[in-house]
């Protein structure tokens, strides 16, 4: 239902979201409307996708206020920062999209009473992370989008999240998309390289808490989540625990890699050459966050809880397949019987996990 209006909290910057249909914008969203934030949506018209038009009308039933425009357009962008007297503007718009942000960039140049300007990063640090094409083609897209931002004086924060929390495909198009594997895992290189995970719900959450945050102003946030630091096999070994079955695992090798990346398939091979930048090259933990523009958000939040990756993977657990289940079961059931029947030299052990 709608908010009553005692609900909105008009202290608090009213805020701009574009690309809010996404998977990043959608938690965006959600975080602002429950901070009771005025959140204003910039839709290209009304949508017409079912799937889309649902979320938006969910949006707008918790009161977002639903704003026309399109980010490339400057003057319409100007306009409506204006009359809706816009302080917070966020964007977590696609890359296909990544370049339109200097048209907004320019736009929020020329409105003074914005206050701060989230572009849409919410990944690695574009400027340290370096992956194959065609994944450094986005990254370089993104980096013009920065140096605009500084050229055009406009307040910042970019967010830095990491890796979302999920079984990382690197053929697949979006992590956000599938559960983890049931039949066997897709280990990159030897597995033991690290990475940082965090829930969509947590991004969502923890953005919204740097926009009015003096500590964030002009500065590169990083999400580092201790509890959440971890490498594919020990992924693997944490999945296998909630389904209570060994799979096997296979190596997924650089060369795998980098030659998925090669074959140019959008946007296949662009996670591909992520995948790469993180699992084998190390990209999230190669560097210490130390300088004068950049902050790690446990640093400044310390007491803000991160949904950890073996709940995430509870979450997982509940959508494994029906069938799945019951063959599970019969599985451990046989596994049981046999183990009785044995005797001592012939003791059936569990195989051990990898890694």
């Amino acid at each position: 239902m709608t908010l009553p209006a005692a609900a909105i909290n008009e202290s608090k910057g009213r805020t701009l979201v574009a690309g809010a249909t996404g998977f990043i914008g959608r938690f965006i969203v959600e975080a602002s409307l429950e901070s009771g934030r005025p959140t204003f949506i910039l839709v290209r018209a009304e949508p017409t996708c079912p799937s889309k038009a649902k979320i938006i009308n969910g949006f707008k039933e918790k009161g977002a206020i639903i704003v026309e425009g399109m980010i490339n357009k400057k003057e319409c962008m100007e306009k409506i920062l204006k009359e809706k007297e816009i302080e917070v503007v966020i964007s977590a718009v696609g890359g296909d999209n990544i370049l339109d942000q200097i048209s907004l960039v320019e736009a929020i140049a020329a409105v003074p009473t914005v206050k701060r300007f989230l572009a849409s990063e919410f990944g690695h640090d574009v400027d340290r992370a370096n992956p194959v094409e065609p994944g450094l083609t986005m990254y370089m897209e993104k980096r013009a989008v920065r140096r605009a931002i500084e050229e055009a004086r406009v307040p910042y924060t970019h967010i830095c999240c990491n890796s979302i929390a999920s079984w990382p495909y690197y053929d697949n198009t979006h992590p956000s998309e599938v559960t983890p594997p049931m039949d066997r895992f897709q280990i990159y290189g030897d597995g033991t390289v690290k990475a940082y995970f965090v829930a969509g719900s947590d991004i969502g959450k923890l953005t919204m808490k740097t926009v009015d945050d003096p500590r964030t102003l002009n500065k590169i946030v990083h999400f580092r989540p201790p509890c959440n630091y971890l490498n594919m096999n020990q992924l693997a070994s944490l999945w296998e625990k909630k389904i209570g079955r060994t799979l096997p695992r296979v190596t997924v090798t650089e060369a795998d890699l980098l030659a998925a990346a090669a074959e140019n398939r959008i946007p296949e091979s662009i996670v591909a050459a992520f995948t790469h930048d993180i699992f084998i090259k190390g990209c999230q933990a190669d560097f210490s966050v130390e300088g004068p523009n950049e902050v790690e958000m446990e640093h400044i939040y310390p007491d803000e809880p991160y949904k950890t990756m073996e709940e995430c993977f509870d979450d997982f657990a509940v959508r494994v397949p029906t069938q799945f289940k019951v063959e599970n079961e019969a599985d451990k059931k046989y596994r049981k019987d046999a183990t009785a029947e044995a005797t001592p030299a012939l003791e059936i052990l569990p195989i051990p996990a990898m890694g």
